[in-house]
């Protein structure tokens, strides 16, 4: 399910009322105090259902959130917000420190406690909320954790991940295997911080494959990209790692092949890519060879890669 609100329709004075109902459907019941008052203000919020949580994307002109703590006695269903900061600086103030979230960085939010949250002019979030339950980890690690995540050695993976997701809301949030990501990651990044024990241990080695999944997809490009190179950046030697792999029923080298071809096709499919050759494209998808290329797209695909440039009916290039 798919909620959508957008101020752009209503009058100035019905506007604060429609976001505050929108948000205490979308977050946690919190105050919601607009920047400018006496203006009529904008907010787009949507909510898109995320397997047992929700994305959750945020732009309006500016605002404040404030959950107090009286309303945070009110809320026992604890769960965990990461939201990355699309535009303007995010100001943060929770269980007692402050800080400030550029664009382009993570927050980390206890949806069920106190929180003041808010950023100054035209700004966007976009976050991913997950129930405390689905993660795994007792509740104290993870509220221990959640000041600790900008020192993980995955804060940018996950950054990222949540980064598209928040971008692209509707062709993403749908997608099971994305949303079971979603989590695993989550787990990877608190575990990672999180004080040593059989629980943290345990989420590290049950992420391990959606983490090197993640760990891959963002250096495809790489040439250099290896098994080796793969197992060393997640502590574990190659042979762990293909067994993993092979226990997920996985080929690594082949899936990253596919990958790679993958990300080559919708490149040549880009009508701005028209003016880069294929060899060009294959190069930067990670393949030095570009007949090496030419043979594996064609098996994967049934066409050379220069067909998909020609006009429908063309075969030559079959």
């Amino acid at each position: 399910m798919t909620f959508v609100l957008d101020t752009e329709g209503l009058t100035p004075g019905e506007r604060a009322e429609a976001v505050y109902a929108a948000m205490m459907y979308a977050s946690a019941p919190c105050r919601v105090i607009h920047e400018d008052e006496a203006g009529p203000g904008h907010a787009r919020l949507e909510v898109w259902e995320h397997g047992d949580g929700n994305v959750f994307t945020h732009r309006s002109s500016g605002i404040r959130l404030l959950r107090t703590e009286r309303l945070a006695r009110r809320e026992a269903m604890p769960v965990l917000a990461l939201s990355v900061q699309l535009t303007a600086e995010g100001r943060i103030e929770q269980a007692g420190r402050r800080w400030r979230v550029p664009a382009g960085e993570l927050l980390a939010v206890d949806l069920s406690g106190a929180y003041d949250y808010s950023w100054s002019g035209d700004g966007a979030a976009g976050a991913v909320q997950i129930p405390f339950d689905r993660l795994g980890l007792p509740v104290d690690v993870v509220r221990g954790a959640v000041p600790q995540i900008r020192s993980s050695p995955y804060y940018r993976m996950v950054t990222d991940h949540v980064g598209h997701l928040a971008r692209d809301p509707a062709r993403l949030a749908g997608d099971a295997g994305v949303a079971t990501a979603s989590v695993e990651l989550v787990r990877a990044l608190l575990a990672s911080v999180a004080r040593p024990g059989p629980g943290t241990r345990r989420a590290m080695a049950e992420t391990l494959l959606t983490r090197v999944r993640a760990f891959v997809r963002a250096r495809l490009a790489d040439p250099d990209l290896t098994p080796a190179m793969i197992a060393a950046a997640h502590h574990v030697s190659p042979r762990h790692l293909y067994q993993v792999c092979a226990d997920a029923g996985l080929s690594l080298e082949q899936w990253i092949i596919g990958e790679r071809l993958r990300a080559a096709r919708h490149e040549l499919l880009r009508p701005e890519s028209r003016g880069r050759s294929v060899a060009a494209i294959a190069r930067a998808w990670g393949f030095r060879d570009p007949t090496h290329f030419t043979r594996r797209f064609k098996a994967r695909y049934g066409v050379l890669p220069s067909a998909l440039r020609r006009p429908p009916g063309d075969d030559h290039a079959r």
